[in-house]
């Protein structure tokens, strides 16, 4: 968005002399609306497409029936007749050879698209905008080294003849970008070639006139990649080529004073669109940082706040972490202290620990010696008594006499 106040107006016979001054319109203070652009260029440019489709009878044209089932064939219905090899071929199908397309192409599609007048309005608007600045132009790929200024405007390019209006071109430093185009010249890939669209090759320069000027139009004609346009039909397709903003464009004095006429002010209605008012730019300002640091926004903010994390932005497991372990159980590093203590003093002790264990363990083997003999004996004289009961027993029981 150019923020100036009048445009310089160069000579075309001696091009280093300014001949003038213009004021700058408001067009050129529009916003740039890449989307607007992009979305009027696609639906315009399907308005030059022609109806085409296929014959509605073609791969149809077959005296063929289905065999039915049983045959061990498909059930696609087959040519009839004997004797040719076409006889018994499948018909009409997509999958047969000669047969119909699937979902043949019919004429009556949806081919063109219409446009709402306004958005045409603003898109051309945003188009025209981008023309004057030099980011945009070169982006496009625009020779604009030698040219002195953007918006570029000229007094007079109304020449009959193609020979002096390419001297001036050469003068204002334009004919690089018509070079880039002659370069740029090939056959093009695919079947447009044979289709009356042989060759492909970049854009240059647009010049826009008013009807002071109309002879450029026939001296421009035979100069490669060179286009002209009148100011009151300014064409989006050639302010956008493909959607993309930012064309070379050259203006003629009366041209570019009849801009202000045409797309009015950001307050002031157009006089010659009638009700068309310039799309207000969502900021004055582009410079965002420049406006938060400006010490009116500064003096009604908050202030800057400290880092504080109210919590841990990764999920740690208090088992493994004992940080969070201590944050969570204060308690959990004096028990950690003293198993580390016990742990120590265990490996200190354990000689003394293994002596007292050897001690007691003979100890105890003693008693269980002893233990071990009281019961045997035990045993024995339990045995000696068991035994002479038991012969006291058969002598006082009478066994085998027979008596009852």
């Amino acid at each position: 968005m150019a923020s100036r106040q009048v445009v310089r107006v160069f000579s075309a016979e001696t091009p280093n002399t300014v001949t003038g001054e213009v004021a700058f319109p408001d067009v050129f203070k529009a916003p740039i609306r890449t989307d607007i652009v992009l979305r009027v260029v696609n639906d315009l440019s399907r308005n030059k497409r022609q109806a085409h489709g296929v014959n509605k009878d073609a791969g149809m044209l077959y005296n063929a029936e289905s065999w039915g089932t049983g045959r061990a064939v498909a059930r696609i219905p087959r040519v009839g007749g004997s004797g040719t090899h076409r006889s018994g071929q499948g018909a009409f199908g997509n999958m047969c050879r000669g047969g119909r397309m699937f979902n043949p192409k019919t004429q009556w599609r949806r081919w063109h698209r219409k446009v709402n007048l306004t958005l045409k309005r603003h898109a051309v608007a945003s188009a025209v905008a981008a023309t004057s600045i030099p980011s945009l132009v070169m982006a496009r790929g625009h020779r604009v080294n030698q040219v002195p200024e953007l918006p570029f405007v000229v007094d007079n390019l109304n020449f009959e003849k193609t020979k002096p209006l390419i001297a001036v071109l050469k003068k204002l430093g334009l004919y690089d970008d018509v070079q880039k185009v002659n370069d740029s010249r090939k056959i093009r890939v695919g079947s447009g070639k044979s289709r009356n669209r042989r060759y492909q090759q970049r854009k240059g320069p647009l010049i826009v006139y008013d009807s002071s000027a109309a002879l450029i139009k026939q001296s421009a004609a035979n100069i490669s990649g060179v286009e002209v346009c009148h100011v009151d039909r300014l064409n989006l397709l050639q302010l956008a080529p493909g959607g993309h903003v930012g064309r070379l464009v050259v203006w003629t004095r009366g041209a570019f004073e009849r801009l202000g006429a045409l797309f009015g002010s950001i307050d002031q209605p157009s006089v010659l669109k009638k009700g068309y008012i310039l799309e207000r730019p969502t900021l004055h300002n582009s410079n965002v940082s420049r406006i938060i640091n400006s010490d009116e926004i500064q003096s009604v903010v908050r202030k800057r706040q400290t880092t504080t994390c109210l919590h841990d932005r990764k999920k740690r497991n208090p088992l493994k972490n004992r940080a969070l372990m201590h944050r969570l159980n204060p308690f959990d590093k004096v028990r950690r202290a003293n198993e580390g203590k016990k742990v120590e003093d265990s490996r200190k002790n354990k000689e003394t620990r293994i002596k007292a264990k050897r001690v007691a363990r003979k100890a105890n083997r003693k008693v269980g010696k002893n233990f071990i003999k009281n019961y045997r004996n035990g045993l024995n004289s339990a045995d000696q008594f068991t035994m002479a009961d038991y012969a006291d027993y058969i002598k006082k029981t009478k066994i085998g006499t027979g008596s009852d």
